[in-house]
């Protein structure tokens, strides 16, 4: 027997996902090549937004049937006020060749891109679809000014909207029963001796008719206060407690270190730029909420905006282990370890002061990382001078510590996914 299922679920408001999704894997080149370009004009925290992709129309186009020349056709004219049935309508002149609607005309405009908008997680999605954050351990914390109403209970006072009708009625038939007990013990006790008063050989006896009496002013008693006893009380109701909570969230503090002394030039910076871009966003995926904290140095180390971070220039030599002191300030100060997810990230050309560069691996080895989730060191220079020695001792020990070269812009995404690729990918 030949079966048949038929999906009659409605489609939901996203019904047309499938084919966006087809539709960005086609065109995956125009989207990376538009996602690069909005890299290179945002700051680091204006990058949670999305991007408009243009693509060239002629790429868009879809392969069609269609009929070749010669042969008879019959068609229909809709509006035609010139002919009649039957006759016969001669090719248009130009050698049968159409004129293509792509072609610019002679004031040089020509048809516009498709133009389309890419969303926050699809932008991210370009970059960090086979990344995933390394040792990634999310601290709960209680945000103050964030609060969740939860349920907690009942309550004897609230609003009528509130009332619980069920554990009222509930209430109420538990008071009844705990009130009445004794009287309907009582009462069907005297109900049986007056029937048995009744019943008395000598109902004319005064000492039984006394007792007749007193039984039935008894029994009336007890059902007057049965009777009193209310079917529901303000006591019995019972109303819904809802009480506001905190909601857990998590966070994150991104500290990223830069070398600005004479011998970093801006594109330099540039790179670093790049390389703390893509941080900052691919801990977006994974946290709710992060900070930035920007340190440049040269001979002295400064907390600073994201302006003069990048644009400032600096003359002198370099003192790298001033920024280092200054980071391990700030975490003891504002953000505790067991509160923040707390990252690191440094560029620099290598350049340091000699005697500087095991000092600078002390205090990564025994101040900076033990309060780290991951530090990522990034050079932006080809020469290996004493503080990338220093380091690579210290990569070789430790897990959570990596380093890269980029002295290109092309190197800087490749390195990017060398230090946060999966961890099952690691070699």
């Amino acid at each position: 027997m030949l079966q048949q299922i038929i999906d009659r679920r409605l489609s939901g408001k996203n019904k047309s996902i499938g084919n966006r999704e087809r539709f960005l894997q086609r065109h995956k080149e125009q989207v990376r090549e538009a996602v690069r370009r909005a890299v290179d004009g945002r700051g680091i925290r204006d990058m949670e937004r999305g991007e408009d992709v243009h693509i060239p129309k002629k790429d868009l186009s879809e392969p069609v049937f269609g009929h070749g020349e010669g042969g008879v056709r019959e068609v229909v004219r809709p509006g035609n006020t010139e002919h009649v049935k039957g006759d016969r309508v001669a090719k248009p002149k130009g050698g049968g060749q159409g004129q293509g609607g792509g072609q610019a005309s002679d004031s040089g405009e020509g048809e516009d891109d498709f133009v389309f908008h890419l969303s926050r997680e699809e932008f991210m999605q370009v970059f960090f679809e086979d990344l995933a954050l390394p040792n990634l351990e999310r601290t709960q914390l209680a945000e103050t000014p964030e609060w969740k109403s939860h349920r907690a209970g009942f309550v004897s006072d609230g609003t009528p909207t509130n009332l619980h009708v069920v554990r009222s009625m509930r209430g109420a038939l538990g008071r009844r029963i705990a009130l009445g007990t004794s009287k309907r013990r009582e009462l069907h006790e005297l109900e049986e001796r007056l029937e048995l008063l009744l019943k008395h050989e000598n109902p004319a006896d005064p000492e039984v008719q006394r007792m007749r009496v007193e039984t039935e002013e008894r029994i009336a008693f007890l059902r007057g206060r049965i009777a009193a006893i209310p079917f529901l009380d303000p006591i019995d109701l019972r109303f819904r407690n809802r009480v506001r909570v905190p909601v857990p969230s998590s966070r994150a503090v991104m500290f990223c270190l830069m070398d600005v002394s004479g011998s970093m030039d801006e594109s330099r910076k540039d790179l670093a730029k790049r390389f703390f871009i893509l941080l900052y966003l691919f801990l977006t995926r994974h946290y709710d909420k992060i900070e930035v904290v920007f340190i440049r140095h040269h001979t002295q180390a400064q907390e600073v905006d994201e302006q003069n971070f990048f644009h400032a220039t600096e003359t002198g030599g370099t003192v790298v282990s001033s920024a280092l002191v200054l980071m391990e300030e700030i975490i003891r100060a504002r953000y505790p370890r067991n509160e923040w997810n707390i990252y690191g990230a440094q560029a620099s050309d290598g350049d340091n002061w000699h005697h500087d560069s095991g000092r600078c691996r002390e205090l990564l080895a025994q101040q900076i990382l033990p309060l780290c989730r991951y530090f990522a060191y990034v050079q932006v220079a080809d020469a290996e001078q004493n503080l990338w020695e220093e380091y690579s001792k210290l990569s070789e020990e430790v897990g959570h510590f990596a380093m890269r070269k980029a002295t290109e812009v092309s190197q800087i995404y490749p390195v990017f996914r060398e230090l946060f690729k999966k961890e099952g990918a690691r070699a």
